[in-house]
Protein backbone atom coordinates (compact mmCIF):
# COMPACT_ATOMS: atom_id res chain seq x y z
CA UNK A 1 0.00 0.00 0.00
CA UNK A 2 0.99 3.65 -0.44
CA UNK A 3 0.51 5.94 2.55
CA UNK A 4 -0.63 9.53 2.19
CA UNK A 5 0.67 12.61 3.99
CA UNK A 6 -1.34 15.84 3.90
CA UNK A 7 -2.81 16.47 0.42
CA UNK A 8 -1.51 19.65 -1.20
CA UNK A 9 1.29 20.11 1.33
CA UNK A 10 3.70 17.45 0.07
CA UNK A 11 6.52 20.00 -0.32
CA UNK A 12 6.17 21.03 3.33
CA UNK A 13 6.26 17.50 4.81
CA UNK A 14 9.85 18.01 6.02
CA UNK A 15 8.79 21.08 8.00
CA UNK A 16 5.62 19.39 9.24
CA UNK A 17 7.82 16.64 10.70
CA UNK A 18 9.08 19.17 13.30
CA UNK A 19 5.72 19.74 15.11
CA UNK A 20 4.92 16.05 14.59
CA UNK A 21 8.12 14.94 16.35
CA UNK A 22 7.51 17.57 19.05
CA UNK A 23 4.05 16.11 19.74
CA UNK A 24 5.47 12.59 20.01
CA UNK A 25 8.19 13.80 22.41
CA UNK A 26 5.58 15.59 24.57
CA UNK A 27 3.34 12.51 24.55
CA UNK A 28 6.14 10.14 25.57
CA UNK A 29 7.65 12.45 28.21
CA UNK A 30 4.23 13.42 29.60
CA UNK A 31 2.92 9.89 29.98
CA UNK A 32 6.24 8.56 31.31
CA UNK A 33 6.24 11.39 33.87
CA UNK A 34 2.72 10.44 34.97
CA UNK A 35 3.81 6.79 35.39
CA UNK A 36 6.97 7.77 37.28
CA UNK A 37 5.15 10.14 39.66
CA UNK A 38 2.45 7.56 40.48
CA UNK A 39 5.05 4.86 41.07
CA UNK A 40 7.33 7.07 43.17
CA UNK A 41 4.66 8.71 45.36
CA UNK A 42 3.08 6.28 47.91
CA UNK A 43 0.12 8.62 48.50
CA UNK A 44 -0.90 8.09 44.85
CA UNK A 45 -1.16 4.30 45.20
CA UNK A 46 -4.94 4.45 44.94
CA UNK A 47 -7.44 3.06 42.38
CA UNK A 48 -7.95 6.43 40.66
CA UNK A 49 -4.22 6.74 39.93
CA UNK A 50 -3.84 3.08 38.97
CA UNK A 51 -6.48 3.68 36.30
CA UNK A 52 -4.64 6.85 35.25
CA UNK A 53 -1.50 4.70 34.85
CA UNK A 54 -3.49 2.38 32.56
CA UNK A 55 -4.54 5.41 30.49
CA UNK A 56 -0.91 6.59 30.25
CA UNK A 57 0.27 3.13 29.14
CA UNK A 58 -2.50 3.00 26.53
CA UNK A 59 -1.51 6.43 25.20
CA UNK A 60 2.12 5.31 24.93
CA UNK A 61 0.98 2.23 22.99
CA UNK A 62 -1.14 4.33 20.62
CA UNK A 63 1.76 6.73 20.01
CA UNK A 64 4.18 3.86 19.35
CA UNK A 65 1.71 2.28 16.90
CA UNK A 66 1.50 5.34 14.63
CA UNK A 67 5.04 6.72 15.00
CA UNK A 68 6.97 4.51 12.47
CA UNK A 69 4.85 5.17 9.38
CA UNK A 70 4.07 8.83 10.16
CA UNK A 71 7.76 9.65 10.50
CA UNK A 72 8.64 7.64 7.38
CA UNK A 73 6.11 9.67 5.36
CA UNK A 74 6.81 13.14 6.76
CA UNK A 75 10.53 12.87 7.54
CA UNK A 76 11.86 10.51 4.84
CA UNK A 77 9.08 10.74 2.19
CA UNK A 78 8.89 6.92 2.22
CA UNK A 79 5.27 6.02 1.47
CA UNK A 80 5.35 2.29 0.73
CA UNK A 81 4.18 -0.12 3.41
CA UNK A 82 4.03 -3.91 3.21
CA UNK A 83 0.50 -5.36 3.48
CA UNK A 84 1.28 -7.51 6.54
CA UNK A 85 3.00 -4.56 8.24
CA UNK A 86 -0.07 -2.46 7.50
CA UNK A 87 -2.41 -5.10 8.97
CA UNK A 88 -0.22 -5.34 12.09
CA UNK A 89 -0.21 -1.56 12.53
CA UNK A 90 -3.97 -1.18 12.19
CA UNK A 91 -4.42 -4.04 14.66
CA UNK A 92 -2.40 -2.20 17.32
CA UNK A 93 -3.99 1.18 16.56
CA UNK A 94 -7.53 -0.20 16.90
CA UNK A 95 -6.60 -2.33 19.94
CA UNK A 96 -5.17 0.63 21.84
CA UNK A 97 -8.12 2.81 20.76
CA UNK A 98 -10.60 0.28 22.16
CA UNK A 99 -8.41 -0.06 25.27
CA UNK A 100 -8.46 3.72 25.81
CA UNK A 101 -12.25 3.75 25.51
CA UNK A 102 -12.46 0.91 28.07
CA UNK A 103 -10.12 2.68 30.49
CA UNK A 104 -12.17 5.90 30.23
CA UNK A 105 -15.29 3.86 31.10
CA UNK A 106 -13.53 2.29 34.10
CA UNK A 107 -12.42 5.74 35.26
CA UNK A 108 -16.05 6.96 35.04
CA UNK A 109 -17.08 3.99 37.23
CA UNK A 110 -14.27 4.88 39.66
CA UNK A 111 -15.57 8.46 39.97
CA UNK A 112 -19.14 7.19 40.49
CA UNK A 113 -18.09 4.87 43.32
CA UNK A 114 -15.94 7.60 44.93
CA UNK A 115 -18.86 10.08 44.93
CA UNK A 116 -21.82 7.73 45.50
CA UNK A 117 -20.24 5.41 48.10
CA UNK A 118 -17.20 7.27 49.52
CA UNK A 119 -17.14 5.22 52.75
CA UNK A 120 -17.01 1.92 50.83
CA UNK A 121 -14.68 3.11 48.04
CA UNK A 122 -11.56 1.36 49.37
CA UNK A 123 -13.41 -1.90 50.04
CA UNK A 124 -15.07 -1.97 46.59
CA UNK A 125 -12.00 -1.04 44.52
CA UNK A 126 -9.31 -3.13 46.18
CA UNK A 127 -5.93 -3.70 44.52
CA UNK A 128 -7.06 -7.18 43.45
CA UNK A 129 -10.24 -5.75 41.88
CA UNK A 130 -8.24 -3.07 40.04
CA UNK A 131 -5.86 -5.75 38.70
CA UNK A 132 -8.79 -7.88 37.49
CA UNK A 133 -10.37 -4.86 35.80
CA UNK A 134 -7.06 -4.09 34.07
CA UNK A 135 -6.77 -7.67 32.77
CA UNK A 136 -10.40 -7.60 31.59
CA UNK A 137 -9.81 -4.33 29.71
CA UNK A 138 -6.71 -5.76 28.01
CA UNK A 139 -8.40 -9.08 27.12
CA UNK A 140 -11.51 -7.40 25.71
CA UNK A 141 -9.47 -5.04 23.50
CA UNK A 142 -7.08 -7.70 22.21
CA UNK A 143 -9.79 -10.29 21.45
CA UNK A 144 -12.33 -7.92 19.87
CA UNK A 145 -9.84 -6.56 17.31
CA UNK A 146 -8.00 -9.86 16.67
CA UNK A 147 -10.21 -11.09 13.75
CA UNK A 148 -9.78 -7.84 11.75
CA UNK A 149 -6.30 -8.52 10.21
CA UNK A 150 -7.40 -12.05 9.26
CA UNK A 151 -10.55 -10.69 7.61
CA UNK A 152 -8.47 -8.16 5.65
CA UNK A 153 -5.98 -10.80 4.50
CA UNK A 154 -8.70 -12.81 2.78
CA UNK A 155 -9.65 -9.84 0.54
CA UNK A 156 -8.23 -9.17 -2.93
CA UNK A 157 -6.90 -5.64 -3.52
CA UNK A 158 -6.78 -3.68 -6.77
CA UNK A 159 -5.04 -0.52 -7.95
CA UNK A 160 -4.96 2.29 -7.01
CA UNK A 161 -3.57 1.12 -3.68
CA UNK A 162 -3.28 4.57 -2.08
CA UNK A 163 -4.50 4.96 1.51
CA UNK A 164 -5.96 8.20 2.89
CA UNK A 165 -3.65 8.59 5.89
CA UNK A 166 -0.01 8.27 6.96
CA UNK A 167 -0.95 5.16 8.95
CA UNK A 168 -3.24 2.17 8.36
CA UNK A 169 -6.87 2.03 9.54
CA UNK A 170 -9.36 -0.80 9.00
CA UNK A 171 -12.00 1.22 7.15
CA UNK A 172 -9.33 2.86 4.96
CA UNK A 173 -7.67 -0.42 3.90
CA UNK A 174 -11.02 -2.15 3.45
CA UNK A 175 -12.15 0.46 0.87
CA UNK A 176 -9.29 -0.60 -1.45
CA UNK A 177 -10.61 -4.18 -1.75
CA UNK A 178 -12.19 -5.22 -5.04
CA UNK A 179 -13.67 -8.45 -3.61
CA UNK A 180 -16.72 -8.80 -1.36
CA UNK A 181 -16.13 -6.96 1.92
CA UNK A 182 -19.55 -7.37 3.54
CA UNK A 183 -18.21 -9.47 6.43
CA UNK A 184 -15.51 -6.87 7.14
CA UNK A 185 -18.06 -4.06 7.17
CA UNK A 186 -20.45 -5.94 9.47
CA UNK A 187 -17.73 -7.03 11.90
CA UNK A 188 -16.14 -3.55 11.93
CA UNK A 189 -19.52 -2.00 12.77
CA UNK A 190 -20.11 -4.68 15.44
CA UNK A 191 -16.76 -3.89 17.12
CA UNK A 192 -17.41 -0.12 17.11
CA UNK A 193 -20.95 -0.49 18.55
CA UNK A 194 -20.06 -3.07 21.23
CA UNK A 195 -16.88 -1.30 22.39
CA UNK A 196 -16.73 2.47 21.89
CA UNK A 197 -20.45 2.92 21.35
CA UNK A 198 -21.41 0.92 24.45
CA UNK A 199 -18.59 2.54 26.47
CA UNK A 200 -19.78 6.05 25.52
CA UNK A 201 -23.34 5.18 26.54
CA UNK A 202 -22.20 3.78 29.91
CA UNK A 203 -19.97 6.82 30.53
CA UNK A 204 -22.98 9.12 29.97
CA UNK A 205 -25.07 6.90 32.29
CA UNK A 206 -22.32 7.08 34.94
CA UNK A 207 -22.35 10.87 34.83
CA UNK A 208 -26.15 10.98 35.03
CA UNK A 209 -25.89 8.95 38.27
CA UNK A 210 -22.97 11.11 39.47
CA UNK A 211 -25.03 14.29 38.90
CA UNK A 212 -27.99 12.75 40.72
CA UNK A 213 -25.75 11.97 43.69
CA UNK A 214 -24.05 15.39 43.63
CA UNK A 215 -27.38 17.27 43.52
CA UNK A 216 -28.50 15.38 46.63
CA UNK A 217 -25.54 16.78 48.62
CA UNK A 218 -26.71 19.64 50.86
CA UNK A 219 -23.49 21.69 50.97
CA UNK A 220 -22.65 23.76 47.89
CA UNK A 221 -18.91 23.51 48.65
CA UNK A 222 -19.12 19.72 48.88
CA UNK A 223 -21.00 19.60 45.57
CA UNK A 224 -18.30 21.66 43.85
CA UNK A 225 -15.56 19.56 45.44
CA UNK A 226 -17.18 16.35 44.18
CA UNK A 227 -17.60 17.72 40.64
CA UNK A 228 -14.04 19.05 40.60
CA UNK A 229 -12.70 15.48 40.92
CA UNK A 230 -14.42 14.65 37.59
CA UNK A 231 -13.15 17.58 35.47
CA UNK A 232 -9.93 15.88 34.32
CA UNK A 233 -11.82 12.76 33.30
CA UNK A 234 -14.48 14.74 31.42
CA UNK A 235 -11.71 16.53 29.49
CA UNK A 236 -10.05 13.18 28.64
CA UNK A 237 -13.42 11.78 27.42
CA UNK A 238 -14.04 14.83 25.19
CA UNK A 239 -10.49 14.77 23.78
CA UNK A 240 -10.94 11.10 22.83
CA UNK A 241 -14.54 10.95 21.60
CA UNK A 242 -14.95 14.27 19.72
CA UNK A 243 -12.30 13.44 17.02
CA UNK A 244 -13.65 9.87 16.80
CA UNK A 245 -17.21 11.13 16.17
CA UNK A 246 -15.79 13.67 13.70
CA UNK A 247 -14.03 10.92 11.71
CA UNK A 248 -17.24 8.84 11.60
CA UNK A 249 -19.26 11.81 10.32
CA UNK A 250 -16.62 12.69 7.71
CA UNK A 251 -16.48 9.11 6.38
CA UNK A 252 -20.28 9.20 6.16
CA UNK A 253 -20.32 12.49 4.17
CA UNK A 254 -16.80 12.36 2.68
CA UNK A 255 -17.96 13.17 -0.85
CA UNK A 256 -18.98 16.65 0.38
CA UNK A 257 -15.86 17.26 2.48
CA UNK A 258 -12.43 18.54 1.44
CA UNK A 259 -9.85 15.70 1.17
CA UNK A 260 -7.81 17.58 3.76
CA UNK A 261 -10.48 17.29 6.48
CA UNK A 262 -10.51 13.48 7.04
CA UNK A 263 -6.69 13.40 7.04
CA UNK A 264 -6.43 16.12 9.68
CA UNK A 265 -9.22 14.61 11.80
CA UNK A 266 -7.53 11.20 11.79
CA UNK A 267 -4.21 12.80 12.77
CA UNK A 268 -5.94 14.64 15.62
CA UNK A 269 -7.59 11.37 16.72
CA UNK A 270 -4.29 9.47 17.10
CA UNK A 271 -2.02 12.36 18.17
CA UNK A 272 -3.98 14.68 20.46
CA UNK A 273 -5.21 12.33 23.28
CA UNK A 274 -1.69 11.00 24.13
CA UNK A 275 -0.43 14.62 24.21
CA UNK A 276 -3.34 16.22 26.07
CA UNK A 277 -4.17 13.58 28.72
CA UNK A 278 -0.96 13.98 30.78
CA UNK A 279 -1.20 17.78 30.46
CA UNK A 280 -4.84 17.83 31.62
CA UNK A 281 -4.20 15.51 34.58
CA UNK A 282 -1.03 17.37 35.57
CA UNK A 283 -2.83 20.72 35.54
CA UNK A 284 -6.12 19.62 37.14
CA UNK A 285 -4.89 17.01 39.67
CA UNK A 286 -3.28 18.80 42.60
CA UNK A 287 -1.34 15.75 43.92
CA UNK A 288 0.32 15.07 40.55
CA UNK A 289 0.95 18.77 39.85
CA UNK A 290 2.60 19.24 43.24
CA UNK A 291 4.84 16.20 42.80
Amino acid sequence: FLLMGIPGLEQAHGWLAIPLCSMYIVAVLGNCTILFVIRAEPSLHQPMYYFLSMLALTDLGLSASTLPTMLSVFLFNSREVNANTCFAQLYFIHTFSVMESDVLLVMAFDRFVAIHKPMRYASILTNATVARIGLAVMARSVLMVMPIPALLQRLRYCLPNVLSHSFCLHQDVMKLACSNRTINSIYGLFVVITTMGLDALLIVLSYVMIMTTVLSIASKDERLKALNTCISHICAVLVFYIPMIGISMIHRFEERASPLVPVLMADVYVLVPPVMNPIVYSVKTKQIRRR
